[in-house]
């Protein structure tokens, strides 16, 4: 997190320009070799859920009105003092009048540990398709989907290797997109890299922007093999050999992920991501966020100090056999 401890909203009206917009006027500041220079630290607060909630219909963008109501049910959610929402489930919250716990067993974070949350106009992250909902899946994905389910269900913890990277602290994936919680990036470029770190997990992607092949195929990476260029002030970086570890896709080989980042104004960095995964959707999809600059620091990430968390898992799921094994004795 950075060192924001309050939760409040900051409505970017952008003088009436939609949301995204490039605006062609605007000067790209330049690194020493001639770049488009995006460095510095960027938040990612938004409120916008990655699919549109079906109350706005087909409507791509929230209107005045719609801005004064959510502004005042997030005051209310936020005086209430309920447990801390994440992501999209800010939005969520004010249209249902639920707010639904991130950990309903034990509670969360309350909402003053958060970081400030950022009102965009866009009702979703998914610009395309047009519905701002993801495409369908492919049958093998969804086949996919029930098998792991069946497996976690019956083997929870048999091994550590059972459990999500995230939860062993590994990987929380890349690139990260959840808004809210521990959600800035780092942009530091030289002449032939760009690096990008995530705050959550504290990953540092290196991306080469000089011609160079992809690895080959047979290596396969929790994050990807990451290569990027520039066209014209817009930075591309292409993804391909993802892991399955990192995925759910029942046929990663041939996914690829395409980032496109351009700085709009000082304080804005539109992030688009398109992700062409056949193995787990019938069509690619395009998400949009609008990074915001930020002076804020970024805290180192800490996760795995102290993970008594695993210990007590896997410790818990042999004492679950233990009984049962003297259960079917008797």
């Amino acid at each position: 997190m950075t060192n924001s401890t309050s939760i409040f909203l900051v409505f970017l009206a952008l003088s009436g320009q939609v949301v995204g917009q490039i605006n062609q006027t605007y000067q790209v500041p330049r690194t020493p070799d001639g770049h488009p220079d995006l460095q510095g630290v960027w938040e990612n607060n938004t409120i916008t859920p990655v699919e549109r909630p079906d109350v706005f219909g087909d409507k791509e963008l929230l209107t005045d009105e719609d801005v004064a109501f959510i502004q005042q049910r997030i005051g209310e959610i936020m005086a209430a003092g309920e447990d801390a929402l994440f992501g999209g489930g800010v939005l969520e919250a004010v249209f249902s009048g639920e707010i639904a716990s991130y950990d309903p067993s034990t509670g969360n974070y309350d909402s003053q540990w958060m970081a400030e949350r950022t009102v965009h106009r866009r009702t979703s992250q998914i610009i395309d398709p047009p519905t701002g909902k993801y495409p369908p899946r492919t049958e093998a994905a969804v086949a996919a989907a029930l098998k792991l389910q069946e497996w976690r269900a019956a083997h929870p913890a048999d091994s550590w290797t059972d459990r999500p990277l995230g939860e062993r602290c590994l990987s929380f994936g890349a690139p990260r997109l959840g808004s809210g919680y521990n959600s800035y990036w780092q942009i530091v470029q030289s002449r032939e890299t760009v690096v990008i770190y995530q705050e959550m997990a504290h990953d540092a992607r290196i991306i080469p922007i000089v011609e160079k092949p992809h690895a080959p195929a047979s290596v396969k990476l929790w994050h990807g093999d990451s290569r990027g260029w520039w066209e014209e002030d817009t930075l591309v970086i292409e993804t391909t050999n993802y892991s399955d570890a990192s995925s759910t896709s029942p046929d990663t080989d041939r996914k690829v992920n395409i980032e496109r980042l351009t700085r709009i104004r000082d304080s804005a960095l539109q992030y688009q991501l398109t992700s062409r995964d056949p193995g787990q959707f019938i069509t690619p999809y395009t998400r949009e966020i609008i990074f915001d600059y930020t002076p804020d620091k970024i805290y180192e990430y800490a996760c795995h100090e102290g993970n008594y968390g695993m210990y007590n898992i896997l410790s818990g799921h042999r004492a679950e056999e233990r009984i049962k094994a003297h259960n079917q004795d008797d």
